[in-house]
């Protein structure tokens, strides 16, 4: 059984293996790797999923272990839009134009040298702790080097599948009136749950109620059970449309269902008018 503060590893246990398979992709580029610890399942624990890790990464053949190399952006260099990265280097926040320069230049010669990208668990290290780490590890012979990195590729894997599951999965929305340009106050939200170890009638389960804002939010809906595998959000839009008998509501109610991963946070706005509506994933 797991524990509540690894909602995640209740999740990575019970959901489907393509889902499961899509969140660890995120985790490691490996294919292998990701095979391998979906074929390890169930995890009693944490202590054994990283154990199933650090036996996945040792297994890696050497195009493997290149392969979940490049899954990686080089250091100083993050990915617009992947979090994950700009996360794990914000140690490099703050750095100024002529440490960010010499870094590059001392990926490129690591590049030319070792022909992968220079891997370093990077949570917690400030830039100059990176630039010193890259050209200490530039003298290593390349037998040593694959060593080392490859059990910094451990450190990180170790450090994303924590997050992955002790990370809850919440949920918000904000609801826009878009014919009369403002946020919609006072509309009744329902947030409903499917979860991989229960069977209800349709597969949804009852999870909480809550209701919007003056700015037409609704970010109080508790987090959701660690075996939960999609959310489904009800907005009873009807009330609020017909404004007591004058408005039209062509749809009385507005339900969105969407798939949820471990470790994620998910806001869905909700975009009104009196003849339809449309949602989307937000930040």
């Amino acid at each position: 059984m797991t524990s509540p503060a690894h909602p995640g590893l209740t999740w990575l246990n019970h959901a489907g293996a393509g889902a499961v398979r899509h969140a660890l992709h995120a985790v490691c580029a490996s294919r292998d790797w990701g095979e391998r610890l979906l074929s390890a399942r169930p995890f009693a624990d944490p202590d054994a999923l990283l154990s199933a890790q650090d036996a996945a990464v040792a297994a890696l053949s050497p195009e493997e272990f290149e392969a979940a190399v490049a899954g990686h952006p080089p250091i100083g260099r993050p990915r617009p839009g992947d979090p994950t990265s700009a996360r794990e280097q914000s140690g490099l926040a703050d750095a100024d134009a002529a440490l960010r320069s010499e870094l590059l230049d001392l990926n490129l010669t690591y590049q030319e040298r070792f022909g992968r990208t220079f891997l370093i668990c990077a949570t917690g290290l400030s830039g100059e702790r990176m630039r010193d780490a890259l050209r200490a590890r530039l003298a290593h012979p390349p037998e040593r080097e694959a060593a080392v990195a490859r059990r910094e590729l451990g450190k990180i894997n170790r450090l994303r599948l924590t997050r992955l599951t002790e990370t809850p999965v919440t949920v918000s929305t904000h609801v826009l009136d878009t014919s009369a340009g403002r946020p919609a106050a006072g509309v009744a939200v329902r947030l409903d749950v499917r979860d991989a170890r229960r069977d209800g009638p349709d597969g949804w389960h009852p999870h909480a109620e809550g209701r919007t804002d003056a700015d037409g939010r609704c970010a109080t809906l508790p987090a959701l059970p660690g075996g939960a595998v999609a959310a489904r959000l009800t907005f009873a839009v009807e009330p609020y449309l017909t404004g007591g008998g004058t408005g039209t509501a062509f749809f009385p109610e507005a339900t969105v269902a969407f798939a949820v991963t471990a470790g994620e946070r998910y806001h869905i706005p909700l975009l009104l008018n009196p003849f339809g509506y449309s949602v989307y994933r937000g930040s």
